[in-house]
Protein backbone atom coordinates (compact mmCIF):
# COMPACT_ATOMS: atom_id res chain seq x y z
CA UNK A 1 0.00 0.00 0.00
CA UNK A 2 2.64 2.31 1.06
CA UNK A 3 3.98 2.76 -2.64
CA UNK A 4 0.08 4.24 -3.63
CA UNK A 5 0.72 7.54 -1.52
CA UNK A 6 1.47 10.91 -3.10
CA UNK A 7 3.47 12.01 0.07
CA UNK A 8 6.58 9.54 0.25
CA UNK A 9 7.05 7.31 3.63
CA UNK A 10 10.03 8.88 4.94
CA UNK A 11 8.51 12.17 4.79
CA UNK A 12 5.26 10.71 6.59
CA UNK A 13 7.91 8.76 9.35
CA UNK A 14 9.51 12.17 9.79
CA UNK A 15 6.18 13.89 9.86
CA UNK A 16 5.36 11.44 12.55
CA UNK A 17 8.53 11.54 14.46
CA UNK A 18 8.51 15.33 14.86
CA UNK A 19 4.89 15.20 16.25
CA UNK A 20 5.81 12.50 19.01
CA UNK A 21 9.20 14.76 19.98
CA UNK A 22 6.89 17.98 20.30
CA UNK A 23 4.18 16.19 21.80
CA UNK A 24 7.09 14.43 24.62
CA UNK A 25 8.32 17.68 25.24
CA UNK A 26 4.39 19.85 25.86
CA UNK A 27 3.92 16.43 28.21
CA UNK A 28 6.82 16.95 30.15
CA UNK A 29 6.34 21.03 30.69
CA UNK A 30 2.83 19.85 31.80
CA UNK A 31 4.54 17.60 34.11
CA UNK A 32 7.10 20.27 35.33
CA UNK A 33 4.07 22.85 35.86
CA UNK A 34 1.61 20.32 37.86
CA UNK A 35 4.68 19.03 39.75
CA UNK A 36 5.49 23.01 40.80
CA UNK A 37 2.01 24.34 42.43
CA UNK A 38 3.00 23.76 45.99
CA UNK A 39 1.05 26.85 47.09
CA UNK A 40 -0.60 26.62 50.37
CA UNK A 41 -3.05 29.94 50.11
CA UNK A 42 -6.73 28.09 49.27
CA UNK A 43 -7.76 30.74 47.20
CA UNK A 44 -4.96 30.42 44.76
CA UNK A 45 -4.83 26.34 45.33
CA UNK A 46 -8.55 26.74 44.07
CA UNK A 47 -7.39 28.53 40.80
CA UNK A 48 -4.40 26.50 40.61
CA UNK A 49 -6.74 23.37 40.70
CA UNK A 50 -8.91 24.77 37.87
CA UNK A 51 -5.52 25.05 35.72
CA UNK A 52 -4.23 21.75 36.64
CA UNK A 53 -7.45 20.13 35.28
CA UNK A 54 -6.74 22.03 32.18
CA UNK A 55 -3.44 20.88 31.68
CA UNK A 56 -4.35 17.30 32.97
CA UNK A 57 -6.91 17.46 30.02
CA UNK A 58 -4.19 18.18 27.63
CA UNK A 59 -1.82 15.67 29.10
CA UNK A 60 -4.17 13.45 28.65
CA UNK A 61 -4.94 14.15 25.14
CA UNK A 62 -1.03 14.06 24.10
CA UNK A 63 -0.64 10.36 25.68
CA UNK A 64 -3.55 9.34 23.38
CA UNK A 65 -2.28 10.97 20.39
CA UNK A 66 1.56 9.34 21.18
CA UNK A 67 -0.16 5.92 21.64
CA UNK A 68 -1.94 6.31 17.89
CA UNK A 69 1.85 7.94 15.99
CA UNK A 70 3.76 4.73 17.91
CA UNK A 71 1.01 2.64 16.15
CA UNK A 72 1.29 4.66 12.59
CA UNK A 73 5.06 3.79 12.95
CA UNK A 74 4.80 0.04 13.41
CA UNK A 75 1.91 0.55 10.52
CA UNK A 76 5.03 1.94 8.73
CA UNK A 77 7.63 -0.81 9.65
CA UNK A 78 5.05 -3.66 8.83
CA UNK A 79 4.19 -1.89 5.47
CA UNK A 80 0.81 -1.40 5.80
CA UNK A 81 0.94 2.32 6.53
CA UNK A 82 -2.39 4.17 4.43
CA UNK A 83 -4.05 0.81 5.03
CA UNK A 84 -7.60 0.56 6.96
CA UNK A 85 -6.87 -1.58 9.55
CA UNK A 86 -10.88 -2.60 9.52
CA UNK A 87 -11.54 -2.80 5.95
CA UNK A 88 -8.10 -2.73 4.21
CA UNK A 89 -8.97 -0.15 1.71
CA UNK A 90 -6.08 2.48 0.97
CA UNK A 91 -6.55 5.59 3.56
CA UNK A 92 -7.06 8.76 1.42
CA UNK A 93 -4.39 10.81 1.20
CA UNK A 94 -6.08 14.15 2.38
CA UNK A 95 -7.24 12.10 5.46
CA UNK A 96 -3.44 11.49 6.41
CA UNK A 97 -2.43 14.96 5.78
CA UNK A 98 -4.75 16.36 8.44
CA UNK A 99 -4.20 12.88 10.73
CA UNK A 100 -1.20 11.46 9.38
CA UNK A 101 -1.61 8.67 12.37
CA UNK A 102 -5.54 7.66 11.40
CA UNK A 103 -5.76 3.69 11.12
CA UNK A 104 -8.85 4.05 9.50
CA UNK A 105 -10.54 5.28 6.04
CA UNK A 106 -13.08 8.02 6.47
CA UNK A 107 -15.82 5.37 6.06
CA UNK A 108 -14.61 3.57 8.78
CA UNK A 109 -14.16 6.05 11.39
CA UNK A 110 -17.56 7.44 10.78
Amino acid sequence: MQGNLTTPIPARKAQLLKRLGELGARLEAIEEELDSHQNRDWEELATEREGDEVLEATGNAGKAEITQIRAALDRIAAGTYGECVRCGEPIAEARLDALPWTPLCRRCAA
